[in-house]
């Protein structure tokens, strides 16, 4: 049998291909689901995959990327761009989940995408987060329906301590999976949203990792709003009669902090921003308020890059006669 294999993620379900391999198999995108596709992959009569090729769209495959991640197994998430180009290469226009699973699975095979290995200490750090939230969501459920049979004037205080308990459930469900995804993209399996923004001159290793974990609405967003959120969207000070300059302040110190040396770098070596912020200062602009509009506008940029999946691209010289 073939060790490369795709799956197509959509919300409720995973279609599974083996590359050079007839037919298909199909799961539920749950935490059953989850377990039986590890389940199979992982049996001693059947051969290891080599590959296992997802793409990164719409959040539905984060779930199942940790359980596969955590099994040990040989997972990559990769470009849906790149996947495209494949396509548009082998000449496959038709779609279906089969077929893109069977793309994703030819893509394993003949690009060969690098494969990046967990580390054991997040494999450990993936299995816990994913059976604390098995044990939430099991909580959750059995408390739901206590919740439900409690009828009646004495039920009442019953009844407000259940609903209590189960917003309180609710609440660290969703900080078990912000932990969880916050693991799972600074993880070496979710590599494209990492190198796309190490794409981008001046930011390493570091800064991404610090705009992925502290700034998750990145890519998400509008230019505007990831501004605001980081706190680096002019702000009015008008009252009255008043009029005030604009300051930034406010969202995520820690991103700013973060953005402070990358930009400092920036104006000097890279040609946009150096050209943007020489512009800025010509015109009169304090040197600190056009370091901050530069911080701004490579922030914006890295949001552009990483809502469009699309790698730095230094603009071209002009043509010289």
């Amino acid at each position: 049998m073939s060790g490369y294999l795709g799956i197509d993620v959509s919300k409720d379900e995973l279609v599974m291909v083996r590359e050079a391999v007839a037919g298909a198999k199909t799961y539920r995108n749950d935490e059953g689901g989850h377990s039986d596709l590890v389940r199979e992959l992982k049996k001693k009569d059947s051969t290891p995959p080599s590959m296992i090729v997802l793409e990164a769209t719409g959040g539905y495959e984060r779930r199942v990327v940790a359980a596969l991640g955590a099994a040990g197994l040989p997972v990559v998430v990769v470009n849906p761009r790149h996947v495209r180009d494949f396509a548009k290469a082998t000449g496959r226009v038709a779609k279906t989940d089969q077929i893109d699973a069977r793309l994703l699975a030819d893509f394993g095979a003949m690009v060969k995408p690098e494969l990046r290995p967990l580390p054991s200490e997040d494999e450990d750090e993936l299995k816990e987060l994913l059976a604390r939230r098995q044990q939430l969501m099991q909580m959750l459920v059995a408390e739901k329906s206590r919740l439900q049979q409690a009828v009646g004037k004495r039920s009442q205080k019953l009844r407000r301590e259940l609903k209590s308990h189960v917003a309180d459930l609710e609440r660290r469900i969703n900080m078990t999976e912000s932990d969880l995804d916050d693991t799972l993209r600074k993880s070496p399996i979710w590599r494209e949203d990492d190198e796309i923004l190490q794409s981008y001159p001046g930011i390493g290793r570091q800064t991404s990792l610090m705009l992925l974990g502290e700034l998750r609405e990145i890519g998400t967003v509008s230019g505007s709003e990831i501004a605001s959120l980081a706190g680096l969207a002019p702000m009015n000070r008008d009252s009255g009669k008043q009029r005030g300059k604009r300051r930034t302040g406010g969202g995520r110190a820690h991103v700013r902090a973060g953005l402070y040396m990358p930009t400092l770098s920036a104006i000097t070596h890279n040609p946009v921003i150096k050209a943007y912020y020489q512009r800025l200062v010509k015109s009169g602009k304090p040197r600190m308020v056009a370091l901050i509009a530069c911080m701004r506008k490579i922030l914006t940029t890295l949001n552009a890059m990483l809502k469009t999946k699309t790698r730095w691209q230094a603009q071209p010289k002009p043509a010289t006669a």
